[in-house]
């Protein structure tokens, strides 16, 4: 049976530079994804409030506000995210070479 709501957060994912996202940042909305998840798995587990799995993430480092770090690192860099807004938050992923 399809998921509706996975193919609609995976049809609203999009690419978007750094500089789009400062607003989101300042107003501590931003969540940073590991590269080696799936942006739309972790959109729809925090949608759902799938608590047990976003914990497990977050306890693994691999879902977490963006730190001031970061956001300095990727203004510097200019860098591109694939994201997924799942309100209130932003989810952003860091795009790879292969990306």
């Amino acid at each position: 049976m399809p998921d509706v709501e996975r193919d609609k957060l995976n049809l609203e994912t999009a690419r978007i530079q750094w500089s789009e996202l400062q607003t989101q940042f300042a107003g501590g909305r931003l969540i940073y994804v590991a590269p080696e998840l799936d942006l739309v798995a972790v959109a729809l587990s925090c949608a759902r409030d799938d608590i047990s799995q976003v914990q497990q993430w977050m306890d693994h480092g691999q879902v977490a506000n963006v730190s001031d770090d970061q956001a300095k690192e990727w203004q510097d860099a200019n860098r591109q995210f694939w994201a997924v807004v799942v309100k209130p938050w932003v989810l952003v992923q860091p795009l790879t070479d292969d990306s």
